[in-house]
């Protein structure tokens, strides 16, 4: 288990490809290629992330996964991994959220992307993402490199 704080100092627990804080999370984060790209939306509020969202009455998280990518950036899912699942507990309350990475098969253009500003993506991402202020706060912790790091491992 990794433990580290995040961009408001609350403490993060990370666990690599199993659930272990809850088997029905609430919460998915997916980072997602597409065509050798990095796959991310801009969100109304936080700026550029990775899709994601809580998951819903009836769905699983792989579900919510899928439809968040889809609702989000217009992508279609191909394959979808599990890397990890995190814990953290702040003042708006705790949450579980499963990390997983996805190909994404295309892009669909829809005419609203809910929450968000659409897909935007990148061939690399840029280095300092914690400096980068059009970056979103869940770009700026330590999931991002964890996942990242587990993502490559397994290629």
């Amino acid at each position: 288990m990794h433990q580290f704080k995040d961009y408001y100092n609350n403490t993060v627990k990370f666990v690599e490809n199993e659930q272990y804080f809850s088997t029905e999370p609430k919460h998915v984060w997916v980072i997602a290629k597409y065509k050798g790209k990095w796959l991310l939306t801009k969100h109304k509020e936080r700026g550029i992330e990775f899709p994601g969202g809580k998951v819903e009455e009836g769905e699983s998280a792989e579900e919510a996964a899928i439809r968040e990518v889809k609702e989000e950036t217009g992508g279609i899912v191909s394959s979808l991994r599990f890397v990890g699942q995190y814990y953290v507990s702040g003042k708006g309350g705790t949450i579980i959220k499963n990390v997983y990475y996805a190909t994404i098969a295309q892009l669909e253009e829809h005419t609203h992307y809910l929450e968000t500003d659409g897909p935007v993506l990148f061939s690399k991402l840029p280095r300092n993402l914690k400096y980068k202020k059009d970056f979103s706060f869940m770009m700026k912790d330590h999931v991002l490199k964890l996942s990242m790091k587990l993502i490559n491992e397994k290629r």
